[in-house]
């Protein structure tokens, strides 16, 4: 996963996770990076350092911070797998009780999820667990 410092043509910061450049230079090209304040699909990559591990890091082996949201997410959630649209919408609805989970959804799967409300958001990194 690659992570892009993004800025749209009102002058909006934000940043935005893809699988690869080429993938981020297809979602651009189809309309679908957007800008998370104003909507503006007219986005392009903003200057950005690279994100190189302290001398400290290196040596302790301390994780980085993705490895760290990732260590989190898998602590205090419920992997559903390709499944996650499907247990998104029933808790959202109110057919099955409330719960942390992370998982799968296609692109179609997540936009309408978000379109009718259901609180999702993507991780910046693809699961690794199975699902039971």
């Amino acid at each position: 996963m690659i992570r892009y410092d993004l800025r749209c043509d009102k002058g909006h910061d934000f940043d935005g996770w893809f699988r690869s450049s080429e993938g981020f230079d297809g979602l651009r090209a189809a309309g679908q990076v957007a800008c998370t304040i104003c909507g503006s699909v007219a986005v392009d990559k903003a200057l950005m350092a690279p994100a190189v591990p302290s001398d400290k890091a290196r040596k302790t082996g301390e994780a980085s911070p993705l490895e760290k949201l990732r260590r989190h997410v898998e602590a205090n959630s419920d992997y559903v797998g390709p499944k996650f649209a499907d247990q998104a919408r029933a808790m959202h609805d109110g057919d099955i009780p409330q719960r942390a989970i992370h998982g799968e959804a296609s692109l179609h799967d997540a936009r309408a999820l978000i379109e009718d409300g259901v609180p999702v958001a993507p991780l910046p990194f693809v699961p690794r667990q199975k699902a039971n």
